[in-house]
């Protein structure tokens, strides 16, 4: 560990030489920032230039978690101390929904006036010898001349950052939805969500008390009220001025305002602006705080984002000596993955509230689980730390739902087991808990045919625990194979290949076992993925076929047009090896719909140019889809399941979207599918994904909610705690896992140990019943 400063600036026996800082803003970042410098070596010279006036600021309270506030206490404690003073502490989260009030406790926040804020920053900064200057406003390079590090520190609407636009390269997303930040007399002891509808639509409010009542003579709380264009627009506050909007809203929130008014302070109706950088230096300029990125305020992490950069780059900066190239190359590699892992919790923060809508009948204890975790760093597990009671209530409830759906027996146990091993059933299939292996091609059958790997492969993931296995996609012609190595239903003897793995799943395990079908179309012919992920084969190759010639690579071989005839065939083609799987006992059968394959190819917009009845318009483009899938469910056992895996998105324009993943729903449910595999992407080879964890789960969570049909989520899902997450939120009614079982074939008996809900094992291991390893399964 690195020796931190002392009281000379010194760190060990090294002293620093002297710089010239010029902090651009005089916000939370610039200023504490100047003040942890000063606080290093009082001999540095900095200037805080502000362009506003002081006292002058916007907005009413900032945020801080009982986490933030021990960093802070870390890095200066004298201002630390001055805010401890100020701020007004709760611990538990209020949500109003449908005349309900839940609560939720454990989760240690601070609230505190912005004013109050900057006024403890600069009386700081100026006791430490840090020069301020309000009113100056920075519209040349003449005020930061001679400065050896210019911080820019100036806001969302950074007139640095702007100056020096090619070289940050920034991307300002303003959000559809429409915000408004009041504040009000009203104590709010929590951080208070409200939803109200009016004749208007949707409004949302998100409320916290800043200043208490004393020693103050009132108490004052924020009071953000958020709704969508549409509400907004039919409301007429397009046009309405402030005291107009604050008159409007405190006769909608009436009941929640008592007798208190609203407060207002430039409270103009606003979209959230998301800024990104590419990058956040140049030459000796350092973007921090909102110049460099903004947060979702439903988080509450923009002041607290803005602090640690300054905590971050004044490490950096004493680390590297002063030396302000490497010091800003390091703290910028080292702060940049922190930040964005915030704004991707901060992103699925605001797309809830910006669908809030379609939650509106949830269940009132589903729905505030689903606010609570709505970001992802709150997790079931983490909840269960917290607010252990209200952990319990909401399995106890999803237990018993689940058990009544899936017509079983009340579950007895207290507390009851995690949503992960809940029944679920499908038409006549009841699956003994909601964890999936994912399809996941092996490439090792030979001319289609599975063989001992397949059946160790399966059926210890079986064995592992798992409520349902899945097939590898397993191709409906020989033609239709993706490589030389994948599975298939086309010959006699596959039958009976298949067959062998299916008995050994129902005779040894309690899971379900799924067949998934497919046709590789303009991605067939090509070789193992591990000697070229979609390289066309370099001899034996065959020919292909798509709904249009459009190769996957531009040295891919074009696939020819599918003709009727061509479409007549494949139709028989599934048709056939949907009776062959019923034949080998299969439970459950999955369509592959996605990832650019044959019927795929027709659904995007990217893949299909045709002009005829089986192209334009999503109706065009679903029809051959819904044929394959008209001919599999003709012959396929109405009491079995029928799955369509999707790519709900394309991540690439012009290609499918959320909008349309819901349209091309819609028709699926209408055919007669029962849950939809809801995967992304894989359509083009220039798709520019949007990774990280759960990162396909908020299409499943969209589908399930906007087309009531359920949904099995799917990508980068790995943790017992995102599984049971994501099934208590209601936003997925199963979880497939893939390189999770690659790596745990056990996974889900180690996820039920974990959670204190232990599965029995099969008679040949009964002598681990009750065996307590001593070791973490590590989740």
């Amino acid at each position: 560990m690195r020796r931190g400063p002392d009281a000379t600036g010194r760190r060990g026996e090294q002293a620093f030489r002297t710089v010239r800082i010029v902090c651009v803003g005089g916000g939370p970042a610039g200023l504490y920032f100047a003040i942890l410098m000063k606080r290093s070596h009082p001999d540095h010279e900095i200037v805080v230039l502000e362009r506003n006036r002081p006292g002058d600021t916007y907005g009413f309270g900032v945020v801080f978690s009982d986490a933030t506030l021990e960093e802070l206490a870390a890095a200066d404690h004298e201002s630390y101390e001055a805010i401890t003073e100020s701020f007004y502490h709760w611990d538990d989260i209020d949500i109003h929904y449908r005349g309900e009030r839940l609560t939720s406790t454990g989760h240690g926040f601070s609230g505190l006036a912005r004013a109050a804020l900057l006024e403890i920053l600069e009386a700081r900064a100026r006791a430490l010898g840090v020069e301020l200057r309000h009113g100056v406003e920075v519209a040349s390079e003449e005020p930061c001349a001679g400065a050896d590090l210019v911080l820019a520190a100036d806001g969302v609407n950074s007139a640095m950052r702007a100056r020096y636009a090619d070289a940050f390269g920034p991307r300002i997303d303003v959000r559809p939805n429409r915000f408004v930040w009041l504040g009000t007399t009203k104590p709010f002891p929590a951080f208070t969500f409200h939803f109200r509808e009016t004749e208007h639509g949707l409004w949302r409010v998100h409320a916290y008390q800043y200043r208490s009542a004393t020693p103050a003579p009132e108490a004052i709380s924020t009071f953000i009220v958020e709704a969508t264009d549409a509400t907004w627009r039919a409301a007429g506050l397009d046009t309405a001025s402030e005291r107009e909007t604050a008159r409007f809203l405190e006769e909608v929130f009436a009941e929640e305002l008592g007798s208190h008014r609203l407060i207002r302070n430039r409270s103009i109706w606003r979209g959230f602006p998301t800024v990104r950088n590419r990058a956040w230096r140049h030459g000796n300029i350092v973007l921090v705080g909102d110049a460099a990125h903004s947060a979702h305020f439903s988080i509450g992490s923009g002041t607290r984002l803005a602090m640690i950069d300054s905590i971050s780059l004044h490490e950096s900066l004493l680390a590297h000596d002063l030396e302000v190239a490497p010091a800003l190359e390091a703290y910028e590699t080292a702060r940049r993955p922190e930040v964005e892992s915030v704004q991707r919790a901060a992103q699925a923060s605001l797309e809830w509230f910006e669908g809030t809508e379609r939650f509106m009948e949830t269940e009132p204890l589903q729905f505030a689980f689903n606010l609570i975790t709505r970001s992802l760093r709150i997790t079931h597990s983490n909840l269960a730390v917290r607010d252990p009671e209200f952990t319990a209530r909401v399995d106890r409830r999803f237990a018993d739902r689940a058990a009544a759906a899936a017509g079983t027996s009340p579950v007895e146990s207290d507390p009851a087991p995690p949503p992960l091993l809940a029944p679920f059933r499908l038409r006549g299939l009841e699956l003994k808990n909601r964890v999936v292996v994912s399809a996941m091609c092996q490439y090792s059958a030979e001319d289609g045919t599975p063989d001992d790997w397949h059946l160790v492969n399966l059926g210890s993931r079986a064995i592992g625990g798992a409520g349902l296995v899945m097939s590898e996609m397993t191709d409906v012609s020989r033609a239709g194979r993706i490589s030389l190595g994948c599975t298939g239903m086309y010959e006699t003897a596959h039958v009976g290949a298949w067959k062998r793995i299916v008995d050994f799943v129902h005779r040894h395990s309690d899971a379900a076992i799924g067949m998934q079908l497919g046709h590789a179309g303009r991605k067939a012919s090509t070789r193992l993925s591990w000697e070229g992920d979609n390289e066309p084969l370099e001899e034996d190759g065959w020919p292909i076929m798509a709904a249009s010639p459009v190769p996957w690579f531009e040295h891919s071989p074009a696939p020819r047009e599918m003709t009727r005839e061509d479409m007549e065939a494949v139709t028989g083609q599934f048709r056939r090896a949907a009776e062959m799987s019923e034949e080998a006992g299969f439970d459950l059968l999955e369509i592959h719909f996605a990832h650019g394959y044959l019927l795929a190819s027709f659904i995007s917009p990217l893949t299909n140019l045709r002009e005829d009845e089986y192209g334009g318009d999503v109706d065009g483009r679903l029809r051959f889809p819904l044929e394959v899938l008209a001919a599999v469910r003709s012959v396929w056992p109405a009491e079995k399941p029928i799955s369509v895996r999707i790519s709900a998105v394309d991540w690439a324009e012009g290609g499918m979207t959320a909008d349309g993943a819901v349209e091309v729903t819609r028709r699926l449910k209408t055919a007669g599918v029962d849950i939809i595999d809801v995967s992304a992407g894989q359509t083009v080879p220039w798709q520019e994904p949007v990774y990280g964890r759960q990162y396909q789960t908020p299409f499943s969570d969209r589908i399930r909610h906007e087309v009531g049909i359920a949904t099995m989520a799917v990508g980068n899902i790995s943790s017992f705690m995102d599984v049971n997450t994501i099934l208590a939120a209601g936003r997925a009614d199963l979880c497939c896992l893939a390189r999770a079982h690659l790596w745990d074939p056990y996974w889900t008996r180690h996820a039920a140990y974990a959670s204190g809900a232990p599965i029995p094992w099969p008679p040949q291991y009964s002598t681990l019943d009750g065996y307590t390893p001593r070791f973490e399964w590590g989740y």
